[in-house]
């Protein structure tokens, strides 16, 4: 049975490849129905090919595997650029992408936990890091070396359940979590209306080690990525929150 695991070295020119091939299905998604949040699905495009077509451990024939890594898509209204990248890895079927949005679809606008290969239900946004935080903790109970990546937008960051969870995890030195914000600076109806700067030093300061890059630059995400999986399970702090700029 073949398992998606990170390898030694990553093909940027392959995952790059990757990336357009997940716009191109968003651009077909979005024609069929005439909607969807195209714009925010295609700024994470890079970041979802990194994950799945490198950085995550999965089984795309079994996406209950218990040991594989868990991604959750806070932003649940992105869900068109993750039914692309599901697709894509072969959990669901591509031909099922022209469903998108359409009545009785599995696709919907909001990701449902009853699509193959979805962790959580999205759509009321500021949940995704505190349930991140419950399953990092329910795999350390359980001894899993699984990880756990969770996107987040700077709209969220308004949500103080967001920062509740930020301190959990430093708290309970969750260093199998990894949290990528798209700080792309707009919201559902318009832009974000509190200002959220400095995230970075605000993220700093509730003990996670954060990095900050272009989120449409693919060596960047690999490489922020990879500073993870090698600095090992040390159980000191809670590592690593990429600042994705949009």
């Amino acid at each position: 049975m073949q398992r998606n695991s990170p390898p030694g070295s990553a093909d940027i020119g392959a995952l790059e490849r990757k990336a357009r091939r997940l716009r191109r299905h968003m651009l077909t998604m979005a024609r069929g129905q005439g909607q969807g949040y195209i714009g925010q699905g295609l700024g994470i495009a890079d970041a979802l090919a990194a994950l799945y077509f490198h950085e995550l451990r999965y089984d795309p024939h079994n996406p209950a595997w218990p040991d594989r890594d868990r991604f959750l898509l806070s932003t649940g209204h992105y869900s068109i650029a993750l039914w692309a990248a599901l697709a894509e890895a072969g959990i669901i079927p591509v031909e099922e992408l022209v469903t998108y949005g359409a009545d009785n679809s599995r696709l919907e606008m909001s990701t449902l936990d009853t699509t193959p290969g979805v962790e959580m239900i999205g759509g009321s946004l500021g949940h995704g890091l505190g349930q991140g935080v419950g399953q990092a903790l329910g795999l350390r109970v359980d001894r899993s070396d699984a990880r756990v990546f969770v996107e987040l937008s700077d709209g969220e960051m308004q949500e103080g359940s967001t920062w509740e969870a930020a301190m959990s995890a430093s708290h309970f030195r969750l260093d199998g979590l990894v949290a990528l914000i798209d700080c792309n600076g707009i919201q559902a109806d318009g832009p974000v209306v509190l200002d959220m700067e400095p995230v970075a030093d605000k993220w700093r300061a509730f003990g996670w080690e954060t990095f900050e890059i272009d989120g449409n630059d693919m060596t960047a995400v690999v490489g922020t990525a990879w500073r993870h999986r090698s600095a090992g399970r040390s159980q000191n702090l809670a590592r690593v929150s990429p600042i994705l700029s949009g």
